[in-house]
């Protein structure tokens, strides 16, 4: 990749800043001004803020549209793209409207399997992978022709991210996966959310023991708790989702009222024990509809300004 950053994203990891990024869902409406409510807590507070696609396969304003919101703010998006959705025409299609409006930043995913959202009768695609669709973002970045090998007018400069669970079983598969996303095209990363630390370790140290540190920014995740049955629904329910005994017993043990501070008190110590983690360069906070705390969890981290 050409050493010019890319963009905002891209200037504050390649200049050895930590990295802050959000994210903002958009709304199941056309309602601008949802988009614009969300952007205006996280302006000048992040370096980039995430914007879903669809996510839990639920119909929602277009990633792109809601990215074009953002930027009018004066904030840089980093659009989600999913290929649950969309064939590689539509998917390349996309990725040139997206560049073409200053759209430059992309996170590759699957996407959640539409059984679990609103429309479990649809029919999904998965044309190509995330995998693949990284490949696709660095094939049009880097040699300007789509898949088909057509010459491009004019290439999608993009700043590629792909997503990471170290969680997930098998553990020693987690760091192999990473490796392959970063041989297709990632040039960031961004985790699932951190709970336990002690795992997210191990897989640090194996992936510095790879050499994988040393060619890609990884962002760890982070996302506040609101309340004990919060944490224990997240536990156990959501895919792939570790968060230790300890944890949600000190969550349970605060009194309903400050549930909410001793969960941004949990947010804040992980975050700082984040920072002191060799090949961490930056965290993404997922603040699920709760972006009014963004600010205080970066101020009280002692990460503003931003550089």
């Amino acid at each position: 990749m050409n050493t010019e950053p890319i963009s905002n994203l891209h200037r504050v990891l390649s200049r050895g800043h930590f990295a802050v990024t959000a994210e903002c869902g958009p709304p199941r409406g056309a309602n601008g001004e949802a988009v614009r409510e969300k952007g205006a807590l996280l302006k000048g507070v992040v370096d980039a803020v995430n914007v879903t696609d669809n996510q839990t396969a639920i119909v929602r304003m277009s990633s792109i549209s809601a990215c074009k919101h953002l930027m009018d703010l004066g904030l840089e998006p980093v659009m989600q793209m999913v290929t649950r959705d969309r064939n590689r025409i539509a998917l390349q299609s996309d990725i040139l409207g997206a560049y073409s409006l200053g759209i430059k930043n992309i996170l590759c995913l699957s996407g959640d399997h539409q059984r679990f959202g609103s429309h479990p009768e649809a029919l999904n695609v998965f044309d190509i992978d995330s995998m693949n669709l990284l490949s696709t973002v660095r094939t049009m970045r880097e040699q300007g022709k789509d898949l088909s090998g057509h010459a491009l007018d004019g290439a999608p400069k993009m700043f590629i991210g792909a997503a990471a669970n170290p969680f997930a079983d098998p553990f020693e598969y987690r760091v192999i996966r990473l490796a392959k996303k970063i041989d297709a095209g990632a040039d960031f990363i961004q985790t699932q959310c951190i709970y336990n630390l002690d795992r997210f370790k191990a897989w640090m140290d194996m992936a510095a023991g790879e050499g994988l540190t040393e060619k890609v920014h990884i962002l760890a995740g982070v996302t506040p708790l609101k309340s004990a049955p919060m944490a224990r629904y997240m536990a156990q329910n959501v895919a792939g989702m570790d968060i230790p005994e300890p944890l949600l017993r000190r969550m349970a043990g605060v009194p309903k009222k400050k549930a909410a501070q001793e969960g941004i008190a949990i947010c804040l110590e992980t975050l700082q024990a984040l920072r002191e983690i060799p090949g961490v360069h930056g965290v993404h906070i997922m603040a699920i509809e709760w972006e009014n705390q963004v600010k205080t969890i970066v101020e009280r981290a002692g990460l503003l300004p931003r550089p």
